[in-house]
């Protein structure tokens, strides 16, 4: 399950991401979002968990949690929507 975790502390690395949520069972992968002019983190990524079960678990649990002095918000992330060709 890929979920989308957001209002994540800018100094939040994602080997703590994957600290994070390892504690609810197997991360695939832990991906925070950084700005392509700057490197820095956009305060947003995302967790993917085989297990389901796990993955929900650790939404509850995590969801509006405390990290780094901020309210951490985790949920379901949703599938990336196909640009559209723009018209010229």
């Amino acid at each position: 399950m890929n979920m989308y975790v957001s209002n994540l502390g800018f100094q939040l690395q994602e080997s703590d991401l994957n600290q994070l949520f390892s504690v609810f069972g197997e991360v695939a992968s832990a991906k925070i979002i950084k700005d392509r002019e700057t490197g820095r983190s956009r305060g947003f990524g995302f967790v993917e968990m085989p297990s389901a079960d796990q993955a929900n678990s650790a939404m509850q649990a995590l969801n509006n949690r405390e990290i780094s002095g901020r309210a951490m918000s985790v949920s379901i992330a949703k599938e990336k929507e196909p640009r559209s060709a723009r018209a010229w």
